[in-house]
């Protein structure tokens, strides 16, 4: 508490005076500063899932497809498509007028090969690779994707998973390294020259842009950009971004400190709210690669221990209207949410949870716990992780890095004594764990997984099945099914569901209801 009182302290007093890199667009109606919540640490929204990355990618690239909040499919950069071949055969066919950030305009081609480096990473994009026979361009305009067998989940994949059209140059790039070149089709484009990692990042509104003559609606719509200049000046201290919003130096804080939140709502001239309609899921991942969390064993032992409700108290504190718990693998509040195996979440037993450590076959072997610096949410789940993994027997290194630090680690495939790591704590939106479509954390396909890379044939199986389930009864019972055998092999253990308020200037309106940060539609009094 000690913590939450400070930080409120430093919350209610502005700056003494504004950084001089302010003082000339102070006030600017025509550009947007924000205070991202981490450092920009990848441009390429394929090679990571960190949020900073994807929001990025929103603002530089353009989809095919976008979900509305109800996720339902609409065309964006497409004008249309045919479905032939009794379900088998899409043709999709662009609409007039789009082109790259260089003038290059966007051709098919560019379309199939996006599409194919992000079938090899995104959760999305590697169930529809396993229905898919072909993609091909057929000319400049139009793109078939030709299915083994009929997917009905072929455009939702694409609306719903991040499919980022880039050039094709780029997107040729080996989906395992990362790209350079942020060109893309976008309402933005990024400004590589004023790009200082740790510091600042911006963007230009793309002037050739045509948005779609409809209203925004998550990520369909019109994409309608009012600002010539976008700014994110990085702020890993929260209570110096709130102090910041407060006297006007930034528009937007995307994710204020949480603890920070009251004070905010009662601060003149300034907004804090939930504009997210779906959350995040906490988890904390292992690393099945290495001892002691390739025993699944252990990993089911800990469950007896885990309290989500304290979790959840140290990332909200008394702001218990922004969190539920307990939760399984998928979002509460989703058309897949259900109570499988949740029993061994009724009542915390450490001293059950001990017991079970000890007859799991754990030798004592180090865990390298990685915890994030400057994310304090993501920092106060990893001090919570490591007295959970204390109190049941396990022998903690508790390793603290800056979360671009953490974001290339949790790449490595090392050993943990070498460089690598065995668990990490991080949140899932909400819209990506919704259902198994898009679930990353909960992929079984090994060196294909997210990081930590489990193999686990009978989860990929399940997932299979409801990619293929006949309606949404036979989605739902499959869904018990997979939520009762995570609770088994624990890909994740879940750690509650919460709402990051996020918080602007009172002058900020008409912001599109995203948990991503979006940039259009977007303006300022």
């Amino acid at each position: 508490m000690r913590r939450r009182a400070l930080l409120k302290a430093a919350a209610t007093a502005p700056l003494a005076a504004a950084p001089a890199r302010f003082a000339i667009a102070q006030g600017n109606a025509r550009v947007l500063r924000c205070a991202p919540e981490a450092n920009l640490a990848s441009i390429d929204p394929v090679w990571t899932t960190a949020t900073v990355a994807i929001n990025h990618g929103f603002m530089v690239y353009d989809t095919l497809f976008g979900a509305d909040e109800k996720l339902n499919t609409h065309p964006q950069m497409a004008a249309g498509h045919t479905l032939e071949d009794d379900g088998r055969l899409y043709t999709i066919t662009l609409r007039d007028g789009l082109a790259f950030h260089d003038g290059a305009p966007v051709l098919a081609r560019d379309c199939v090969a996006s599409i194919l480096r992000w079938t090899k990473r995104a959760a999305w994009g590697q169930a529809l690779a396993s229905a898919t026979e072909e993609i091909k361009a057929l000319d400049d305009k139009r793109l078939t994707i030709r299915l083994k067998r009929p997917f009905a989940l072929t455009l939702s994949a694409m609306a719903q998973g991040y499919c980022f059209i880039m050039p094709e140059r780029m997107a040729l790039t080996d989906p395992f390294k990362q790209i350079t070149d942020a060109t893309g089709s976008g309402p933005f484009r990024f400004v590589k020259d004023e790009f200082v990692s740790g510091a600042r990042a911006v963007w230009e509104r793309n002037e050739k842009y045509i948005p779609r003559d409809e209203a925004p609606d998550l990520f369909a719509g019109g994409k309608r950009v009012y600002f010539d200049r976008v700014e994110h000046i990085v702020m890993p201290d929260g209570a110096t971004a709130a102090a910041a919003l407060q006297t006007g130096e930034v528009d937007w804080v995307h994710v204020p400190t949480i603890d920070l939140v009251p004070s905010l709502r009662k601060a003149p001239n300034v907004r804090a709210f939930v504009n997210d309609p779906f959350g995040w899921i906490g988890v904390i991942r292992p690393n099945f690669l290495y001892p002691p969390f390739n025993n699944r064993k252990l990993l089911r032992a800990i469950l007896p221990a885990v309290d989500q409700q304290e979790f959840l108290d140290a990332v909200i504190g008394d702001q218990t209207e922004l969190g539920i718990a307990p939760v399984g693998l998928f979002t509460e509040g989703g058309p897949m949410a259900n109570k499988a195996g949740m029993d061994v979440f009724a009542k915390p037993d450490v001293a059950k949870a001990k017991r079970l450590v000890a007859e799991s076959g754990y030798a004592g072997e180090k865990v390298v716990l990685m915890s994030p610096s400057d994310q304090p949410a993501l920092m106060q789940l990893a001090q919570v992780t490591r007295a959970l993994f204390e109190k049941v027997g396990l022998n903690v290194e508790y390793v603290s890095m800056d979360w671009s630090t953490l974001v290339a680690r949790r790449a490595s495939k090392e050993a943990p004594d070498k460089g690598g790591w065995n668990a990490f704590c991080t949140s899932w939106g909400g819209l990506s764990v919704i259902d198994p479509g898009g679930h990353f954390p909960m992929r079984g396909n090994g060196a294909g997984a997210w990081f930590g890379w489990p193999d686990d044939p009978k989860m990929e199986a399940l997932r299979d099945a409801w990619l293929g389930a006949p309606d949404r009864p036979a989605q739902k019972k499959l869904c018990e099914d997979i939520q009762a055998y995570a609770m088994e092999q624990v890909p994740v253990i879940p750690t509650g569901q919460w709402f990051y308020p996020t918080a602007t200037r009172a002058n900020i309106t008409d912001m599109v209801r995203s948990g991503s940060p979006l940039h259009w539609n977007i303006r300022k009094a």
